[in-house]
């Protein structure tokens, strides 16, 4: 290991950095579809990034078994993810051989107003994510079917993907059941609800213009390959000719809302989605289940862990009717386990603390201490390509500097929430980015800018601290 008399200057500890994102945006520029390193370009990116950052510690001296450890430490603390990443795989099959997601599609189509719908989707996915807790499950769920709703409305997948993940990671952020609005506090040695309560402040203003925004791109939109709803029809025909459809098939999500809201594990919660929907799949898609294969079983075990292709001759819900079911996951997995090799060596060589100790340095007053927060946040979740680490690290780091100027710990828990937790899915390496896009089949690349939430909320709490708005103290807990 380093010692503190050779530990890793700014310029070193940011090479890595630089050259990933060098490396990232050249292949945007020049490869858009990818075809760099082919659909694994991601992937060696970061290993490059991880083999640079590891071959600069060991000319610092720092041994090779420290490098590895950090690296597997790193892995080793995304094992329930990616488990959980391969029962969502799972679940996304299941539920539309069980008919779970056309039934939701089927609904949509009938009971949504295309002109309404991008606003419509921001308010559910918020409810959803409020009641569950979870960005994961609400994406999981009512996130795949609200993409199909929209592209069969003629909607770009990228602007329901945007309005899904704003709406997500505002119950995410606000919801007492989110593990990351459990985390923030806790790092930042403050109350969960004081916390919630503060956050408010930032976070209902972002989400009201963010709601107004999608209002506006609604009245918009050209829906003009919709024509006179004939095609609707004809798509909802379509659906409920192939599947069985029913309220009852409701039951699934509902299970699943209902242990997450009880704080049920993830993986159990999942798993009974899963089993529930097979058994749906057995009772009323027969007629599906013929179609996949043959043999009822083979067709089930394909939809849990192999690739799902239901036969249709309508284009335009090819995707609906398609699933990878575990094996979809994999490109997410590996991506995700990539990501953590490079920050187990960013951290293995000093770097994350370093950038995270300069930043601190530099902050000269209050409103330089957010900045500082925000950007560390920022830095981490794409150094280090975990929402968890965004929030740790800088609250490890800054939660003194906070106390030492007189701020009340929630200052700190709501910047870390602000700039750690929601733009996480804004980075198409860290592992939210990487996930939604393999359950919404939407690249970062195309939601990004409609996921106004996520890129506004650090913008807004920057606002907020620069005029002094809401800013408590800690001796009156008063606003400065």
């Amino acid at each position: 290991m380093l010692d503190s008399k050779n530990e890793i200057s700014l310029a070193k500890a940011l090479t890595p950095i630089c050259v990933l994102i060098s490396l990232l945006a050249y292949n945007i520029v020049v490869y858009e579809d990818k075809d760099w390193f082919g659909e694994n370009t991601y992937q060696i990116i970061l290993l490059l990034g991880a083999s640079l950052a590891s071959v600069m510690g060991l000319i610092d001296r720092v041994s090779a078994i420290h490098i590895l450890k950090k690296i597997y430490l790193s892995i080793k603390s995304i094992a329930i993810p990616i488990v959980i990443l391969l029962l969502v795989g799972a679940l996304a099959g299941t539920w539309k051989v069980s008919g779970v997601i056309p039934a939701m599609v089927y609904y949509g189509l009938n009971l949504i107003n295309p002109t309404v719908f991008l606003p419509l989707t921001l308010i559910v996915t918020a409810i959803v994510s409020l009641t569950t807790g979870s960005s994961y499950t609400t994406s999981a769920t009512v996130g795949i079917a609200l993409v199909a709703v929209g592209t069969a409305f003629n909607i770009s997948p990228g602007m329901t993907a945007g309005a899904v993940i704003s709406g997500a990671y505002f119950g995410d952020k606000m919801s007492p059941l989110s593990d990351t609005t459990n985390l923030a506090p806790a790092m930042a040695g403050g109350d969960l609800y004081t916390h919630i309560k503060y956050m408010t402040l930032t976070t209902v203003p972002t989400f009201i213009f963010t709601f107004i925004v999608f209002c506006i791109i609604s009245l918009n939109i050209d829906t003009s390959g919709i024509g006179d709803m004939s095609s609707i029809l004809t798509l909802s025909d379509t659906i409920s000719n192939d599947f069985y459809i029913s309220p009852i098939l409701f039951l699934v999500p509902v299970l699943v809302i209902i242990l997450a809201f009880l704080k049920v594990r993830p993986v159990i919660a999942l798993s009974s989605g899963i089993l529930l929907a097979l058994v749906f799949a057995l009772i009323f898609q027969q007629n599906i289940l013929n179609l996949i294969d043959p043999s009822d079983y083979t067709a089930v075990f394909n939809s849990v862990f192999l690739d799902t292709e239901i036969p249709t001759n309508n284009d335009r819900i090819v995707r609906l009717y398609n699933s990878g079911g575990m094996k979809g996951m994999l490109w997410t997995i590996n991506l995700t386990i990539c990501a953590m090799i490079f920050g187990g060596s960013m951290d293995a060589i000093g770097a994350l603390s370093k950038i995270t100790s300069a930043l601190l340095d530099r902050a000269k007053n209050i409103f330089g201490l957010f900045v500082s927060t925000v950007i560390s946040c920022l830095g981490i979740n794409i150094a280090a390509s975990d929402q968890y680490l965004a929030i740790v690290i800088p609250g490890k780091m800054f939660k003194d500097a906070y106390k030492e100027r007189g701020l009340a710990p929630e200052n700190l828990s709501r910047t870390l929430e602000d700039s750690g937790t929601v733009t996480s899915a804004l980075i198409p390496w860290n592992t939210c980015g990487a996930y939604h896009y393999g359950v919404l089949g939407v690249s970062v690349s195309e939601y990004f800018i409609y996921a106004i939430f996520n890129w506004l909320s650090p913008i807004m709490t920057l606002i907020y601290a620069g005029f002094s708005i809401k800013i408590r103290t800690i001796i009156n807990a008063k606003t400065l």
